[in-house]
């Protein structure tokens, strides 16, 4: 009968134990998930880059935008720094002015190219955009990103051929 009690008894204090060191270990877990939500949330806040101020804020938008560890780049054109059309009337230099305009975004967030996911291209003459397209291997030169490209009857000015956005991840 001693044997048993003793036997129970030890039991008992296994099963307190280990209900014990549970209940710390999902406590901890819990708060551990705790501080990973408040950490996320807070580096889940919008980041604004403006390329040019005043002309993205008399169009109401802004060129990039960057959450965690995406950016949203909103369609580069071929403009000057004034708003205007450059390039007019040829594709590929357009298409080269709106790869500058993206680099230079990229580069302030410490991204390359390389970090692309995701790129759809927009123009008004996709005979003319496919003659040009072998450009692109000079800016995505470890492999293309997903994406897209539409023919439209028009971007914001008659005289864009072609606009270019991104998705970006950037790599932590």
């Amino acid at each position: 009968m001693k044997n048993s009690t003793n036997r129970l008894t030890l039991f008992a204090t296994l099963f307190v134990l280990t209900f014990g060191i549970q209940s710390c270990d999902q406590k901890q877990r819990k708060e551990t998930k705790e501080i990973e939500k408040e950490a996320k949330v807070e580096s889940e806040k919008p980041e604004y880059f403006l390329l040019r101020p005043e002309v993205e804020k008399a169009y109401g938008y802004s060129h990039a935008v960057k959450i965690g560890n995406s950016i949203k780049i909103s369609g580069a054109v071929s403009m000057d720094d004034a708003g205007n059309p450059a390039a007019v009337g040829d594709i590929e230099q357009q298409m080269k002015n709106c790869y500058a305009d993206l680099e230079k975004i990229l580069k302030h967030y410490g991204c390359t190219f390389d970090d692309v996911i995701k790129e759809d291209i927009f123009t008004t003459d996709m005979a003319q955009m496919l003659e040009k397209s072998a450009y692109r291997a000079e800016i995505y030169k470890n492999g293309f990103p997903t994406g897209s490209w539409l023919e439209v009857k028009g971007l914001a000015l008659p005289e864009f051929m072609v606009e270019i956005e991104l998705e970006v991840h950037k790599s932590e």
